[in-house]
């Protein structure tokens, strides 16, 4: 794939004008930005590169599959859910590729706007990736106490159903943790707790699978059935719905960041990674989606741990909903704070002085004050909007499947410019083509159920 051989001893830095890191064998190192330098060190293993990974996808919103199953059916959710997994696993190793290839040049790509900002020019880089990674990595953080919140007060109701707390108090509370998860220095620096985050995300899967399969055999079993329901337009948009609510499901969009983390030489380090990835979402989407679905059909809801509640009571012990919802709570703090990494990166690079230490008191302050900032900003909408998974489905359309879906192909095209002879530059098109349909179609449906939904739109709702 056009790779350049290398010995493992050439040490790299990176350029505080365009991010790219430089073969120190082959040119004079520049100094590092402070973003590079502080943030997005490079120390980690492949090992380290598969925790963030699986943290960055594997998240609580794999509880909606059973949902897209229901707009979708049993053909086409199992087919677009295993059609999904494989373009994604193939999209991200064709970044790490590129990635790779340049490292090799000279010029190691620590963002995901350098990418762009090489291979596409500065203004794709300014008007365009830039700001879509910032929409989708701070939408994300907003969505972080959102649902942990959610997770908090089900808990406190469930032992306190008469309780007068709502549910901004929870989001408060979940935000004062990601306050505090966001003041790790690096994105090296949660290597730890996304290990913890990658066993939380198998434990809950597995419980909500357990859960599923024991109600779809017991007595209270409700009925089911799997036919689509609703109109042939429902039906319709329906699709494209399910279709982008399995896409966000898989998206990351900081990979560029993720593998700047990585020790060089940094070759084959993220196929590692991702085959560790991978292998928890095998073992995680695809449990929860068909046990889900099938022990419910058609009357799964947007969270399937909505469905363990009953009509009349719990289909399953208050213990088994304590355990499940701690588990996703600590996870979805996890993922809020992997998410963070872009944000806080340019901040640092835009406020901190590279020439000071990390520690230092020029860096710590503002580090310390920008960083609160964000995330106070960020709770206090997530606390006004608690309706923001129908927004999050818009951005997963015109932001997740941009950067996971498109870039990759037209990236790696650009980059090694395959000939049009061979089945991987058709491939790559053929990709790129039918995922930008899905943008402009999936963003219709997205906004068409924001409509839908309109009139329960309430500022600081208790959901």
């Amino acid at each position: 794939m056009g790779t350049v051989t290398r010995s493992s001893s050439e040490v790299y830095s990176s350029d505080s004008e365009k991010g790219f890191a430089m073969n120190h064998s082959t040119s004079t190192s520049p100094e590092l930005d402070a973003g590079a330098k502080f943030v997005l060190v490079s120390r980690g293993s492949w090992l380290h590169c598969g925790y963030h990974l699986t943290t960055s996808i594997v998240a609580p919103v794999l509880l909606t599959l059973p949902f897209s199953f229901t707009l979708l059916g049993w053909v086409g959710g199992v087919l677009w859910l295993t059609l999904a997994a494989v373009i994604t696993f193939y999209s991200y190793n064709l970044l790490s590729v590129v990635l790779e290839y340049h490292a090799q040049l000279g010029r190691r790509q620590l963002r995901f706007r350098d990418m762009a900002r090489d291979i596409l020019g500065p203004g794709w880089a300014k008007y365009f990736v830039g700001p879509l990674q910032f929409a989708i990595c701070f939408g994300t953080v907003i969505g972080g106490p959102l649902v942990g919140g959610k997770s908090l007060k089900f808990i406190y109701q469930l032992y306190n159903p008469e309780g007068s707390m709502k549910l901004y108090q929870f989001i408060i509370i979940c935000g004062v943790i990601t306050l505090i998860l966001a003041q790790l220095p690096s994105f090296h620096s949660l290597r730890h707790v996304n290990m913890i985050s990658l066993i939380l995300s198998v434990l809950y899967a597995t419980c909500v699978t357990i859960g599923s399969i024991y109600i779809g055999h017991s007595k209270n079993a409700p009925p089911r059935h799997y036919s689509v329901r609703g109109s042939d337009a429902d039906q319709l948009f329906g699709v494209f719905n399910g279709i982008s609510i399995i896409a966000t499901t898989y998206a990351s969009g900081i990979i560029p960041e993720i593998q700047a983390t990585l020790a060089p030489p940094v070759k084959g380090k993220m196929l590692k990674g991702l085959c560790v990835c991978y292998s928890v979402i095998a073992t995680t989407y695809f449990s929860v989606a068909i046990s889900g679905y099938w022990a419910f059909g058609n009357e799964s809801g947007a969270s399937i741990l909505a469905n363990f509640i009953g009509e009349t009571k719990p289909l399953l012990p208050k213990w088994f909903f304590l355990m499940t919802n701690i588990f996703i709570l600590l996870q979805v703090m996890a993922l809020t704070a992997v998410y963070l990494q872009p944000t806080n990166e340019m901040f640092e690079t835009t406020f901190g002085d590279p020439k000071m230490g990390q520690f230092s008191m020029r860096n710590v302050v503002p580090r310390v004050v920008l960083r609160s900032l964000s995330v106070a900003a960020a709770t206090v909408l997530a606390a006004m909007l608690p309706f923001f998974p129908d927004i999050m489905a818009l951005f997963g359309a015109f932001g997740c499947i941009p950067l996971d879906f498109i870039l990759p192909m037209v990236f790696y095209n650009m980059t090694f410019k395959p000939s049009k002879n061979t089945i991987m530059f058709w491939v790559n098109n053929v990709i790129a083509a039918a995922s930008s349909i899905l943008v402009v179609i999936g963003g219709i449906a997205s906004i068409r159920q924001i409509v839908i939904d309109a009139k329960t739109y309430n500022l600081f709702a208790d959901m």
